[in-house]
């Protein structure tokens, strides 16, 4: 790693605009393997969903608990950020990870297609397998998404990382947009099981070229002598131990660990509790038709992508804490989801597209400043491991606000325990304060403090849980 920065810097002296375009195409690279990714979800949440459910008439339930499932598999990502850390492949200790990963999650998709049709015919073998593939995809997502962070962490600097976090999640939404242009293109208007199976065949071609041609070369191969150094070096970060236990124990003994772990969750959970009953919002309070709710998706994403472009121009350019950043975007979203409890309230319709697009704008801030912060409250040795513990806190948070935005709308709403408008100001005042307790938790996160607190406690909390 140090050789390969002093090159770099040296090249960037030499020729500033050679090093700007070497960097700028290391990002472009690292930003490239999203686009399998993005690939893979829009399958799962757009076509996989509706297919089975609609046309195939797969109970509901079966289909988003199935879909959900792997959002709780993410303690496999400090498991394997660990595994990255101390077994290095073949010299590398992120590229082989995420490739095995993301070979093992787009293998799932070619038996998908004739999986929803054996579950739409009443298969109980069927419905169990599902579950076991979409298993099998958590575990591999968990894989490739903790090797893909952690390697952004290692080959980036901090000044640069905000920049290169904004161009990853701009490829991010740039491929579900992607994605549905050419699932539309390949199914066209009517489903059949033949247009499917052609569709889903192309995702491990997806998948596996983009993340290869994004990451190989990447990372520097080590030699036997740098690999020795690593590996004692995440032997005195990380002792021998049940990961599991001893990531349980940081949270119990750190406050730092703690509060940056329930300021992502808290947040994450605030930002996505919405996500689910939005729509349905639009048409229960204000009658709106399908094609009107459409576009809240299009206002929101379209503020997210602006939000990140401009924080990422802006944070290339001038030194801003990733703190700083992530503050602002948490508390801009607060105010934008307290702005969509007032209309909620107040039932005034010209309130919703501000409301919308406040929080795009802010979330757009929110994923650079959270995501570069996660890569910088790390220990080196441990950078798997860590990157991991935070994935988990995301994953988490995502996964409760699916399960919880639902069951409110039930218990609140469709009760008849509160009128449609009472119900929805609840579930969007409940995100704002959520949002608010998270921005106090970072506020009270030190970056310094955590890396001066944590390596005796990781320490401690490895042995106990070697003895445990």
């Amino acid at each position: 790693m140090a050789v390969q920065s002093s090159m770099e810097q040296g090249v960037a002296r030499r020729s500033p605009v050679i090093g700007f375009m070497s960097g700028a195409f290391k990002t472009l690279r690292l930003a490239l393997p999203k686009l399998g990714v993005g690939w893979m979800f829009a399958l799962l949440t757009s076509n996989f969903n509706r297919i089975a459910i609609h046309d195939l008439g797969v109970a509901a339930v079966l289909v988003t608990v199935m879909i959900g499932m792997h959002h709780f598999l993410s303690p496999f990502q400090i498991v394997f950020g660990r595994l990255a850390d101390r077994h290095p492949l073949f010299g590398l200790r992120r590229t082989p990870y995420f490739l095995l990963g993301s070979l093992l999650s787009s293998l799932v998709f070619l038996a998908l297609p004739s999986l929803a049709v054996a579950m739409g015919q009443g298969s109980g073998l069927a419905v169990a397998a599902g579950f076991g593939l979409l298993l099998m995809f958590g575990i591999g997502i968990a894989a490739s998404g903790d090797s893909h962070h952690a390697l952004i962490a290692e080959v980036t600097s901090p000044q640069r990382r905000g920049g290169v976090v904004a161009v990853v999640w701009t490829f991010t939404i740039a491929s579900a947009i992607a994605a549905a242009i050419v699932i539309k293109v390949v199914m066209g208007d009517t489903y059949t099981p033949e247009k499917m199976q052609s569709l889903y065949n192309l995702t491990p071609w997806i998948v596996m070229i983009t993340g290869a041609a994004g990451l190989l070369g990447v990372e520097r191969r080590k030699s036997r002598a740098e690999l020795a150094a690593a590996l004692e070096l995440s032997r005195q970060a990380v002792p021998a131990g049940n990961v599991v236990t001893a990531t349980l124990g940081l949270l119990r003994q750190n406050p730092q660990v703690r509060a940056f772990f329930g300021f992502v969750f808290l947040s994450i959970l605030g930002i996505f509790l919405q996500d689910a009953v939005l729509e349905v919002f639009g048409a229960d309070v204000f009658g709106m038709t399908v094609k009107e709710t459409t576009t809240f998706t299009q206002t929101w994403g379209g503020g997210v992508l602006i939000g990140m472009v401009l924080i990422g121009i802006v944070s290339s350019v001038l030194p801003l804490s990733k703190k700083l950043i992530a503050l602002l975007g948490g508390m801009g979203t607060a105010v934008g989801l307290g702005l969509l409890t007032v209309c909620a309230f107040t039932q005034q319709r010209s309130l919703l597209n501000p409301a919308l697009l406040l929080m795009g704008l802010s979330t757009g801030l929110y994923n650079v400043g959270a995501l570069s912060l996660m890569m910088d409250m790390t220990v080196e040795g441990a950078t798997g491991l860590y990157m991991g513990m935070w994935g988990m806190a995301q994953a988490f948070g995502t996964g409760s606000a699916s399960v919880l935005s639902g069951a409110l709308k039930s218990v609140l709403i469709e009760s008849g325990l509160m009128s449609a408008q009472l119900g929805y100001t609840t579930i969007f005042g409940i995100e704002t304060l959520l949002m608010v307790v998270g921005v106090a938790l970072l506020r009270g996160v030190s970056i310094e403090e955590f890396r001066g607190l944590t390596r005796g406690d990781i320490v401690r909390s490895m042995e106990v849980s070697a003895v445990a």
